[in-house]
This record gives structure tokens, C-alpha cells and sequence, in this order.
């Protein structure tokens, strides 16, 4: 795992700004760093590595391929790469002499001297971001993963054509220009994150997941407004059509294919040449990686879990159980209230832009616990988008089905008046219906809901409405909001259309954004297993009926985890990894807050409506609404305009106690 940048132009000739642009990026990559630049053809790689694979100088960044024609800065893992090696050496195709090393990079550069960046990246299984000149034609081409797990941004600054990891390497360039995109602040706003191919920055986007970006320098020279031209070398929404067209109909040989294809995931992703552990929520994701991980390991494996004060908040408990039974080197940490609001005034300089998921609170937290032991650790996310966890896509494309049968007015009428049913008695109702533990929000998301259907004409209104947590943006000269959700699979069920939905979008930008700042703030690789193509290929081909069975998401996956343990230890209404946003909002954080959102500042700086926050605001404080979520967008980019500059330290100390050692 790295941190790389670098410049197209003018500015390249300057070796103490690519350093300075890599410097940035020290806490992704504190362990080597490296600048590799032309003069005369204008371009510069700087390189930060955080080393994994090959831990000695033979995995240096930025690399050179051994016929000199390509020159590579990546940041990532490619897990086959071994077996890439071997079908390089197979086809005559192993690099003059001998190899230099065993890294992933070396394996990588020569795939791409034999077979282009295309043709090395349709056979690489891995996570990456990846910036590579070649000398011969005189073109830069960067590539993102296939889910979006690594980042990289790119745009103009001047005429000079800069990318990086994150934006603070790009805000390093002197003539870089910190406007704010209006538009992408009123998505944030309304999202809680940014999506791509937008940034917060006017003119600088996100690379966007499984495409290339080629190009030359005479090009670089033109600066643009909008997004080039990419080239698509993977598609989720193709996979999805292809797995509708060749199901797994048998419920037996479902299940097997996906034990083969997460079992190859999870053994894949557990190699490393330094210490490697696991996050274990005690959920269904989690819990199934690491006893697939625990099943394939010859000792325990690490597990890790922080755990809070507040009972209604803790999974500490779940997970504790769920190792134990695994028999799991399990290791936990009860943190404080006080203590996870501490970590507040550092989301800007972690996040490095908005972003407003309050569950980068937690997530820094055992990232931060995780990485006093262990360099790389596995996770569980993936497995809701993949498998149907989450409770909307049964919902909404349920309550839909029935809705849209009613003419628009009767419609109309039914959502209004269901829309003026209290969150209190919707929780009334959902609790006589047998949902003994509601989540805090089910009442008012549920009023919602009715208030969205019944001025809805599709299901891509219900959804755009219903995620949006400003239906009004209370951005100031904004232009009209595109759709910014996609629901394109054609002759797919609704509730695949929302899955869809959720892994090109709210996945990339919001769950691996999450993950990847949070981990790469304290120098810790974070890896996805359910997120391994191959296996993202396998869930494809599974029905819906065997992913979400009645009310209940992610069937298939659950019964793949009855395997290795019993599912009275899972059988509890799916929780989040969430903190008491509200009710800290309304006591330990209220002073904070209000300084950031005082109708007199907002006024002067012109970003937000006064008016429209402090409604917001108030409703919240006597509450008559739960608006945290809405509130915290507002909230994270006014402190994000104070902090965004603010330089990470290689790794950002985090003085907690209350740990607890192995669970036997």
C-alpha cells in the first residue's frame, strides 16, 4: 500500500515539488519514498510505500520496467501475482537475466511490457492505483481497481496535469486552484459524500473504478472543465447481466461455488511479508472472512474490535462471542465516549476531503487499535451490496411494487397521509410486527419513505429522494443536481437494481472512501475479500431468492457461515457501526457545532442558507426531527475548509487504554 502523485507539464522539472507533493502523502507510505523524472519530456512520479510484499529495496517505487520503456509509481496489491509470474515464465515472457525481487510491482511492470496496461490489468486480481508513463509514446495512463478501492484524483493546475492519491499532494502544486465545485457541494451535502467523477475542487475529479485514463503530454497542456474520455476495462453492470443469464439455480451448488471463490479470496489476501489480522464486528461479513481466514490458518489469526461505553453501540460483546468460538487470537478495546469525540478535529486532515459517513469515527478507531499489532488486516465490507444486506433493498423495492398500482393522485394522497404518521408510532408499528430491536432510525426513515413514494413516478425518484438527506439543497447557487445514482441493469428485479445502485456508487465513494482514509491515516492496509472479481462473479450468478429470502438480506452468505458456526450466534437485527451522532449533537458536541454553522458566518461565507440550516437545526435540538446525518454534511465541510491543509503525521497517535488480549 502507497501513496503516489505526480505531474504532466512544466512543473515536473521541479524535484523539490514532486518531493513536496509526495511528502503529503508520508502517512500513507512511511516507509521508503522515491521521485523518478524526465525533464525534457516534462513528467514526474513521486512514490510513498508503505512495504508489504518484498521488503527490500527490489520493491522501490517508482520502478522501471528492464527494457527502460515503462516507468510505474502503483498503489495497491495484486494477490495473483504469483501466478502471473509463472504465466509470464511460462510464455517466455520473464524479464532478461533474472528477476530483481518478488513485489507485485516488479510482476505487474513486466505484465505490462508484455501484454499493455489493458490486457495486465483484465488478468490482475487485486486492488490498486496505478500512474505509468511510457517513454516510447510519450502517454501517462492511470487505472483504478475494479470496485474503487484505492483512490486517485487527477486534474490541472496551471497547464501542468498533477494526480495523487489524495488532494492534499495536488493542493501542494503552487499554481493549484482551490475552488469549490458548487455542484459537488450540494451532492455532498445531500449524499454525505462526493461522487465520482466529481471532486470538491472545480476541475478535479476522481478517477472512476475499472477504468484507464491515457494521456499525452501535448494533451496535458489544454487544461478542461469536465472528466476526458476514459476507457472501461470492467464493468459490474455487465457482470451482473452476464450472472442474470447463466444463474446457479440449485441452492447446494450455490453455496459450494461461493465457499470455493471466498475461501480463494480470503487465502489470497491473507498473504503478506509482515503481520496480518482481521476486523471482526460479530456480524455476518466480517464474521464469514475471518472464519474462512481462521479455517485455511494453521494458528489463530488476529482479530480485532473496539467496543463503547453506550450498550446500545457496542458489538464488542458479538464479536467476542463469535470468537470464541472461531478460536480467534481475539484482541478488543472499550473506548470512551470522550475518547471517539477526540477524533473529531482530525476527520479533515484524514479524510482530506468533505465527507460526512459519522462511521469514520469508529473506523479510525480500530484502525488505529489494529495497527499496534498488525501492518495489514481484513475486512467485511463488500458483503451487503454483493449479497443484499441492507434492509432497503426488500423495503423499498417491496413497497414500491405495491404503491406505484394506485393512480398518481390516490397515490399522492396515501404518501401524504402516511407521510404525517409521528417516527414514534411508525416505531410502534414496527415493533407489533415483530421487529423487537428497531434501529433508532426505522420511524423517521419509514415517514420519509411515504413522503418520497407518494410524489414518486419510479423507483429511481424514491431513491433519489429517499437517500437524499437535503431534499432542498441548502447549497447557495447551485445548479440543478444530476441523478448521480445508477440504476441501469436492464432486465434485473428491482432489488438488484438498488444493489447495483449501491456498488458503483455509495460503495466506492462512500464504504471504501471510509476505509481507506481511516486505515492509510495510521500506515494500515486495509483488504476486501468480497470484493475479488472472481468472487464478485459467483454472487452474480446467485438468484435473489437465494441472497434476500422473505424479509431477511444476504441468505446465501449467512448459510455459507452456519458452516463454521452456529446461527444462534447471528441471529440479532443487523446493527451498524455507528456512534450517538444525535444525541451528542444536541449535548457534548452542541457548542462545536454551533460555532460552524452560526447563521452570521454562514451568511459571510456564502456557501449555505442560513435560514434553511438553522430550521434544520432547531427541529433537531427539540427534537421534533433526527437530522444528524443531514446536519453532519454541513458540519464536516465547515470544519474541513479550517483543517483541510493541516499536514497528517506518519502515523497519528491515538492514547487509549481498556484493551482486552486474547478471548479463550
Amino acid at each position: 500500500m502507497c501513496g503516489i502523485a505526480g505531474i504532466l507539464g512544466d512543473g515536473a522539472r521541479e524535484v523539490a515539488l514532486l518531493s513536496r507533493m509526495g511528502g503529503r502523502l508520508r502517512h500513507r507510505g512511511p516507509d521508503d519514498e522515491g521521485v523518478w523524472l524526465d525533464p525534457e519530456a516534462g513528467i514526474g512520479l513521486a512514490h510513498r510505500r508503505l512495504a508489504i510484499v518484498d521488503l527490500t529495496a527490489a520493491g522501490h517505487q517508482p520502478m522501471l520496467s528492464r527494457d527502460g520503456r515503462y516507468v510505474l509509481s502503483f498503489n495497491g496489491e495484486i494477490y495473483n501475482h504469483a501466478a502471473i509470474r509463472a504465466e509470464l515464465e511460462a510464455a517466455g515472457h520473464a524479464p532478461e537475466g533474472s528477476w530483481r525481487g518478488h513485489s507485485d510491482t516488479e510482476t505487474l511492470l513486466q505484465a505490462i511490457a508484455s501484454w499493455g496496461l489493458k490486457g495486465a490489468l483484465e488478468k490482475s486480481v487485486g486492488m490498486f492505483a496505478i500512474s505509468l508513463w511510457d517513454r516510447r509514446r510519450r502517454v501517462l495512463g492511470l487505472a483504478r481497481d475494479r470496485f474503487g478501492e484505492k483512490p486517485l484524483y487527477y486534474g490541472w493546475a496551471g497547464r501542468d496535469f498533477v494526480f495523487g492519491s489524495e488532494l492534499k499532494a495536488l493542493r501542494e502544486h503552487p499554481a493549484f486552484d482551490p475552488a469549490v465545485d458548487r455542484r459537488a457541494l450540494a451532492l455532498f451535502v445531500s449524499r454525505g459524500y462526493v461522487p465520482a467523477p466529481l471532486s470538491i475542487y472545480r476541475g478535479v475529479f476522481k478517477l472512476e473504478p475499472g477504468c484507464i485514463l491515457e494521456i499525452s503530454a501535448e494533451a496535458a497542456r489544454e487544461p478542461r472543465s469536465e472528466p476526458p474520455r476514459l476507457e472501461r476495462y470492467w464493468s459490474y453492470r455487465d457482470m451482473l447481466r452476464a450472472g442474470l443469464a447463466d444463474p446457479i439455480h440449485a441452492e447446494a451448488d450455490a453455496l459450494d461455488a461461493l465457499d470455493q471463490a471466498l475461501s480463494d479470496a480470503v487465502a489470497g489476501q491473507s498473504v503478506a511479508d509482515v503481520p496480518v489480522g482481521a476486523f471482526l464486528s460479530g456480524g455476518i461479513d466480517s464474521s464469514a472472512v475471518c472464519a474462512l481466514y481462521q479455517r485455511h490458518s494453521s494458528r489463530p489469526i488476529r482479530t480485532f474490535t473496539i467496543g463503547f461505553e453506550d450498550a446500545a453501540f457496542n458489538e464488542a460483546d458479538d464479536a467476542r462471542a463469535v470468537a470464541r468460538h472461531l478460536g480467534t487470537d481475539h484482541h478488543e478495546r472499550i473506548v470512551t465516549a470522550r475518547e471517539a469525540r477526540e477524533v473529531i478535529p482530525r476527520l479533515p486532515e484524514i479524510y482530506d476531503e468533505p465527507f460526512a459517513d459519522s462511521s469514520q469515527v469508529p473506523t479510525f478507531l480500530v484502525s488505529a487499535f489494529a495497527r499496534e499489532q498488525v501492518k495489514v488486516s481484513l475486512s467485511g465490507d463488500g458483503g451487503d451490496e454483493l449479497f443484499g444486506g441492507y434492509n432497503r433493498y426488500v423495503a423499498t423495492a417491496r413497497l414500491w411494487s405495491r404503491l406505484k398500482l394506485l393512480p398518481g393522485p390516490a397515490r399522492a394522497a396515501a404518501g401524504a397521509a402516511l407521510g404525517r404518521v409521528p417516527p414514534s408510532a411508525w416505531n410502534r408499528i414496527g415493533s407489533g410486527l415483530g421487529r423487537r430491536q428497531l434501529p433508532s432510525s426505522f420511524g423517521a426513515k419509514t415517514r420519509k419513505w411515504f413522503e418520497t413514494a407518494g410524489r414518486a413516478r419510479s423507483l429511481d425518484d424514491v431513491v433519489r429522494a429517499f437517500l437524499d438527506g437535503w431534499p432542498e439543497t441548502p447549497v447557495l447557487g447551485a445548479d440543478a443536481l444530476p441523478a448521480a445514482f445508477d440504476l441501469d441493469v436492464a432486465g434485473a428485479p428491482d432489488a438488484l437494481r438498488l444493489m447495483h445502485c449501491d456498488t458503483v456508487g455509495y460503495l466506492p465513494d462512500d464504504i471504501l472512501c471510509k476505509v481507506d482514509r481511516a486505515s492509510m491515516a495510521v500506515g494500515l492496509e486495509s483488504r476486501v475479500p468480497f470484493l475479488d472479481h472472481r468472487l464478485a462473479a459467483v454472487a452474480a450468478r446467485i438468484p435473489m431468492d437465494l441472497k434476500i429470502r422473505g424479509r431477511t438480506g444476504k441468505h446465501i452468505l449467512r448459510e455459507l457461515l452456519y458452516r463454521e458456526a452456529p446461527r444462534q450466534l447471528f441471529e440479532r437485527p443487523k446493527a451498524g457501526f455507528a456512534i450517538p451522532l444525535g444525541d451528542w449533537l444536541r449535548g457534548p458536541l452542541r457548542d462545536w457545532a454551533e460555532a460552524l454553522i452560526e447563521p452570521r458566518r454562514l451568511a459571510r461565507e456564502g456557501w449555505f442558507d442560513p435560514a434553511m440550516v438553522e430550521r434544520r437545526w432547531q427541529a433537531h435540538l427539540d427534537r421534533k426531527a433526527d437530522s444528524a446525518a443531514a446536519l453532519w454534511s454541513v458540519l464536516m465541510f465547515q470544519a474541513w475548509q479550517e483543517g483541510a491543509n493541516t499536514p497528517l503525521t506518519a502515523a497519528i497517535p491515538l492514547p487509549l487504554g481498556n484493551s482486552r488480549g486474547q478471548v479463550h
